[in-house]
């Protein structure tokens, strides 16, 4: 196996001493968990669907939209500008 060595905030050791404390693991074996989880949970980019890549976005608009948000050139005025 590999080393791998990185800074962590001070936050953040204190936080991954308290966990792995808590669940009796060192801290190389939560690490790596936490590691292949959020890999594991994350597309690649070029096996990522637009699904995938926006799936967090859906339902993050509170405000109604018009229904002809895609297809009414006024909805465009001034985009971009």
């Amino acid at each position: 196996m590999s080393t791998l060595s990185l800074k962590l905030p001070d936050s953040l050791l204190l936080r991954l001493d308290r966990e792995s404390r808590q669940r009796r693991m060192t801290k190389s074996a939560l690490v790596r968990a936490a590691l292949e989880r959020e890999l594991e949970q994350q597309p690649t980019a070029k096996g990522a669907s637009c699904h995938d890549l926006a799936r967090d976005l859906a339902g993050s608009i509170k405000k109604r939209l018009p229904k002809d948000l895609a297809t009414n050139p006024k909805h465009m005025e001034g985009f971009g500008r």
